[in-house]
């Protein structure tokens, strides 16, 4: 089964998505999966994962909806309120819904540099490990340090990292992040997704040949077990096509062995969601 591990929906409105600058106007519209439909056909794609584009519990549930609506959304990472008392609750409400399979914060807008290693966080990371549900790890580089104490401080939990954990693609910077990611990687109980890599270049400007040392070294980091492939539409929509990234991806991986492609295109995400 072939998975696109990362994709959002939205409805979309300036306040709510004030994050959609001028260099984003193309995706200030809304999105829905009968847009999606079309795209993840058109590529060959069986399913998808539907990650939260806001953080709160009715966009959690609205995902969760689409989901019981739409049979090619496999499952949801969606949001709950981790650092607070309501954790527990509002996991107990939500983990009923078996298609809700991990959780996500937006620790890259977080104003403190150390959000991740907060007690109150990582109460809430114990509650998923509690329900058996992965966690979304969303960060800039240069949180990647904190990462990998926050991964050690819960070896039961599956963590599942997007984007790569952001490099500096745009700058050409491939260190520290290499160094970091290789260290991470270490861990056997975090995955990674072949995602969000064109938006961290100039979106105009991105080549193959720019962006080919950061999906090699996460190869060689993860290896194709714990590679997946994601869209990140819409976003993506801002620097390429959702079949250009599929078709890069598939090029990228064409020398594999037909099983390690099996993998990066599905059955990684399948193992890591619990699909």
């Amino acid at each position: 089964m072939k998975i696109d591990s990362h994709h959002h929906f939205w409805k979309y409105n300036p306040t709510e998505y004030g994050w959609i600058d001028d260099s984003m106007r193309v995706i200030r519209r809304d999105f829905f999966p009968e847009d999606l439909r079309t795209e993840i056909t058109a590529a060959r794609v069986d399913g998808v994962i539907s990650v939260e584009a806001q953080q709160s519990t009715v966009e959690t549930q609205r995902l969760l909806d689409f989901a019981a609506q739409h049979d090619f959304i496999k499952g949801v990472a969606g949001w709950v309120e981790l650092i607070s008392t309501k954790a527990g609750a509002q996991l107990e409400q939500f983990a009923t819904n078996r298609k809700l399979k991990s959780v996500r914060h937006v620790v890259q807008g977080e104003p403190d540099e150390n959000f991740i290693l907060r007690d109150d966080f990582n109460r809430g990371i114990r509650e998923l490990t509690r329900f058996g549900l992965a966690y979304d790890i969303l960060i800039f580089e240069r949180h990647l340090p904190q990462t990998i104490r926050f991964v050690d401080a819960h070896p039961g939990q599956i963590f599942i990292l997007d984007h790569l954990a952001k490099p500096r693609i745009k700058d050409n910077l491939l260190e520290p992040w290499r160094a970091n990611i290789c260290e991470l990687a270490r861990r056997e109980n975090i995955f990674c997704k072949l995602s969000g890599m064109v938006t961290e270049a100039d979106y105009n400007t991105w080549t193959e040949a720019q962006l080919r040392p950061y999906f090699e070294t996460a190869l060689e980091a993860f290896g194709p077990k714990r590679l997946m492939f994601g869209s990140d539409w819409p976003v993506c929509l801002v620097a390429c096509s959702y079949a250009r990234w599929h078709a890069l991806v598939s090029n990228w991986i064409g020398q594999l062995s037909a099983g390690e492609q099996d993998s990066i295109l599905g059955g990684t995400a399948v193992e890591a969601y619990k699909l």
